[in-house]
């Protein structure tokens, strides 16, 4: 079944400039970027400080202007309906702004009503209890602790119940269990149908939760594949063999193969996936009579890919 396109982004160009975009001061963050996001996936947005992940946020949450290009969000084209792009988007910030004098059921029915949100269409309990706000919805906002601001931020993107949720780097310094309650969250709503958009730092992050992913550099898009197949790019295998007495292995007696290093009970090399197959090398320790005791592998990791990519 093919899924509905709920972002749509073509040739999308913006440059900063202080007098003309010809003018040799200008810079240009995004370079004609072309994306596509579907229904109900989570799509990562992977790129140094500085590629162009946050202004391209901020185009889409109206607080930057494109100097060229299409953009359109659930059907409705930024140009003709930006009023309806931004209710179509829920953002949640990097930074952690909120009113600390205000509690939190304060703060959504306040965000609900610049949405335009009817008071009898509101769900603020709904999206209290959603992200386990329920019993400081009258607390004032300066006495939660850092995990329940994150949860805040992200109730306050969702007070107008939007298709699509974009998460701007949602868990740059939080401390590994916030990080884990923040993706079951974000987990939790892409399974009630919210397509899911985030920038990260965290390569791992991005392994495990993204569908697809889309890497920019520079202000241009240089890879958009899905997950397994920008892994599947990586054609270096290391393996480490324990074994039970020692081997002597030379580099390059089997094609692509390097020894990392080796003593008398373990030995560690890499090879490349497209030359050389595991089995070929076990062979070499059947026939030197060396019994493996052990094998353990690293296939490499999107942080590989990453560095490749924006490397070249």
């Amino acid at each position: 079944m093919n899924k509905k396109t709920v972002l749509s982004i073509k040739n999308l160009n913006k440059i900063y400039s202080k007098n003309s975009s010809k003018s040799p001061d200008s810079v240009q963050a995004l370079k004609d970027l072309n994306l596509d996001v579907k229904e109900g996936e989570i799509f990562g947005l992977l790129g140094p400080n500085g590629a162009g992940k946050t202004t391209f946020i901020n185009i889409l949450g109206g607080t930057v202007i494109k100097t060229s290009g299409e953009v359109n969000v659930w059907g409705f084209n930024l140009d003709k309906n930006p009023r309806q792009v931004r209710a179509s988007i829920g953002i949640v910030p990097q930074e952690v702004n909120l009113d600390p004098f205000f509690s939190p059921r304060k703060l959504l029915e306040l965000q609900a009503g610049m949405y335009g949100v009817k008071k009898q269409d509101r769900i603020t309990d709904t999206v209290l209890k959603l992200v386990s706000l329920e019993n400081e919805a009258n607390s004032y906002a300066r006495s939660l602790s850092g995990g329940m601001k994150r949860r805040l931020l992200m109730a306050k993107a969702l007070v107008h119940q939007p298709p699509i949720l974009f998460l701007d780097e949602p868990t740059a310094g939080v401390d590994v269990n916030l990080r884990k309650n923040l993706w079951d969250n974000v987990k939790l709503l892409n399974k009630l149908g919210v397509s899911i958009i985030l920038t990260t730092h965290y390569i791992e992050e991005a392994e495990q939760m993204c569908d697809r992913i889309g890497i920019l550099n520079k202000g241009t898009l240089v890879a958009l594949d899905s997950t397994k197949n920008l892994l599947n790019r990586i054609q270096t295998k290391k393996v480490t063999f324990k074994i039970n007495s020692p081997i002597d292995i030379k580099n390059d007696s089997l094609k692509s193969l390097k020894v990392l290093y080796s003593n008398a009970n373990e030995i560690c090399i890499s090879y490349e996936k497209k030359s050389l197959t595991i089995s070929e090398i076990i062979e070499v320790f059947n026939k030197a009579n060396v019994k493996i005791v052990d094998i353990s592998s690293d296939d490499g990791d999107l942080e590989d890919v990453f560095i490749n990519i924006t490397k070249n």
